[in-house]
């Protein structure tokens, strides 16, 4: 795997992360403001509690993507950060389609570019 494949797979990764400690740990005020929604459907009980299972979600997405890095090789790793790059793309296409536009740039683009260097493995 080439090494920009390696740090662009890192910081999909990161950023993963960083969207669960938004949604598992951010602040109601952070969390309308970062995810375009009305401050006070957020701070419902029933939507922090959608935020934080998503937000595990993510943390889980992001954990299998980083160890893929250290834990595989050769093809087992190519074939799963391929998946789960592929993963990330769809459905950034689908929140930004659905929910704000500004997730194709967050999340799909971002995804679509690892995957795709990904099919370029040298």
């Amino acid at each position: 795997m080439s090494l920009i494949s390696v740090l662009l797979v890192g910081l999909l990764g990161l950023l993963h992360l960083t969207i669960m400690a938004l949604e598992m740990f951010g602040s109601p005020e952070s969390q309308a403001r970062n995810f375009e929604m009305p401050l006070e459907f957020v701070k419902q009980s029933n939507a922090q509690i959608a935020l934080k299972n998503q937000g595990i979600y993510n943390g889980a997405l992001a954990i299998v993507m980083l160890l893929s890095l250290v834990v595989l090789t050769g093809s087992n790793q190519l074939i799963t950060l391929r998946l789960l790059t592929g993963f990330v793309t769809v459905v950034g296409l689908y929140g930004g389609a659905t929910v704000s536009k500004r997730i194709y740039f967050i999340q799909a683009i971002p995804g679509a570019i690892t995957c795709l260097t990904l099919f370029f493995p040298k």
